[in-house]
C-alpha cells in the first residue's frame, strides 16, 4: 500500500499535521487504532470502510463518502477495502474546531457523516479529486480547500487551547496541568471547558494520549524490549497504572502486544502502521453477516501506485 503525505502550508500547519492519500492493497484488512493524539477527516473513493467501536453498546458502521472522526479516549477496529483508494487528514487534536462545525465535545469517540454536520466542502474533495491523476495533485487540492474554508476569525478561546495544546505536544503530555493554567493566566476550571468545547475531552486526557503514543510509536519489536525503561521514559512512573492504561488503550497487555507486533512487525517508515495493529480476537458481529471475521487476516500487498486508477 503506498502512503503519500504532505504538511500543508502555514497557516494550516497550527491545525493540521498533514494531508494524506493512501491507495493500494493493505498487507492486513483490519487494524486495531489505539488513542492517538489527532481528529480526523476522511474522504473515501473506493468500497465501503467498516468500524466497531470497543464499546460493545455502539453499533458498529458501514461508511462511504466523506465523514469526520472526533479525538478517541478508547480504541477502535477498522476494516479497509481492498483496493484502498482514499484522503485524509491529521488534525491536531483542537485543529477539528475551525472546519468541522460541531461542538467537538459531540464528536469525542463517534465518526460523522460530513453531510450530517452540514459541511460541504468534503465532497467538494471527492469530487474534485477523483478526476485528479497523482497523489501529490490531490493533496495540493485538498490543501487549497482546507485553506479557503479556514475562517479569519477563529471560535473564541480556541487560541488559548491552540497554544497550551502545542505545549502537550512538544513535550508529549509530560507537563503538569497547573504549570499549563500558570503559564496561560486562567484557572484550571476554564481551560478545562475550552479543551471540551475545542478538543472534546479535557487538557489532563490530551496529555494522557500524548503520552501514551509517544510510548507506543516508539516500540521497535525487532529488538529485545525493557518495558520499565520504556515506560518511565514516556512518563509513566507507576508500573501497575502503566499497566491498566497499556490494556486500555490497545486490548492488549504489554508482553501479549510485543507477541502481536513480532508476529506482524511494522513497516518501517509506514506511518500508518506506527500505531494501529493488525486486529486478532476482536469478537464482535460484523455489520454484514456475510463478512468473514478472521481477524488479522494477510493478504497479498501491491507496490503498484493504484491511485489513478
Amino acid at each position: 500500500m503506498r502512503y503519500v503525505t504532505r504538511v500543508p502550508a502555514p497557516p494550516l500547519d497550527r491545525f493540521i499535521d498533514d494531508v494524506y492519500c493512501l491507495s493500494g492493497t493493505p498487507r492486513h484488512r483490519r487494524m486495531t487504532v489505539p488513542p492517538m493524539p489527532s481528529a480526523h477527516l476522511f474522504v473515501n473513493l473506493g468500497g465501503p470502510v467498516r468500524l466497531w467501536d470497543s464499546d460493545p453498546s455502539v453499533p458498529p458502521a458501514v461508511l462511504t463518502g466523506a465523514w469526520f472522526m472526533g479525538v478517541w479516549t478508547r480504541r477502535f477496529l477498522f476494516e479497509y477495502p481492498t483496493p484502498v483508494r482514499l484522503v485524509g487528514v491529521h488534525f491536531k487534536p483542537w485543529g477539528m474546531a475551525p472546519f468541522a462545525g460541531l461542538p467537538a465535545s459531540e464528536l469525542r469517540n463517534r465518526w460523522v457523516p460530513a453531510g450530517a454536520v452540514g459541511q460541504r466542502f468534503p465532497d467538494r474533495i471527492r469530487q474534485r479529486v477523483g478526476d485528479v491523476a497523482s497523489a501529490a495533485d490531490a493533496l495540493r487540492l485538498v490543501e487549497d480547500e482546507l485553506r479557503g474554508c479556514l475562517a479569519e476569525a477563529l471560535p473564541r478561546g480556541l487560541d488559548l487551547v491552540r497554544r497550551t495544546g502545542a505545549v502537550l505536544e512538544r513535550f508529549h503530555g509530560a507537563v503538569p496541568i497547573g504549570a499549563l493554567t500558570e503559564a496561560a493566566g486562567v484557572s484550571g476550571n476554564h481551560l478545562a471547558a475550552q479543551f471540551k468545547s475545542h478538543v472534546g475531552v479535557t487538557p489532563k486526557r490530551v496529555a494522557r494520549i500524548y503520552r501514551f503514543a509517544r510510548l507506543i510509536v516508539s516500540v521497535d519489536a525487532s529488538r529485545p524490549l525493557d518495558w520499565s525503561r520504556l515506560a518511565h521514559a514516556a512518563g509513566y512512573f507507576d508500573q501497575a497504572h502503566f499497566n491498566r492504561e497499556f490494556k486500555d488503550f490497545t486490548g492488549h497487555t504489554p508482553s501479549a502486544y510485543l507477541a502481536l507486533r513480532r508476529r506482524w512487525p511494522a513497516e518501517r517508515g509506514f506511518p500508518p502502521d506506527s500505531g494501529p495493529m493488525p486486529a486478532e480476537g476482536f469478537c464482535t458481529s460484523p455489520p454484514d453477516a456475510g463478512l468473514s471475521m478472521i481477524l488479522g487476516e494477510e493478504i497479498g500487498r501491491s507496490e503498484e501506485d493504484q491511485w489513478a486508477q
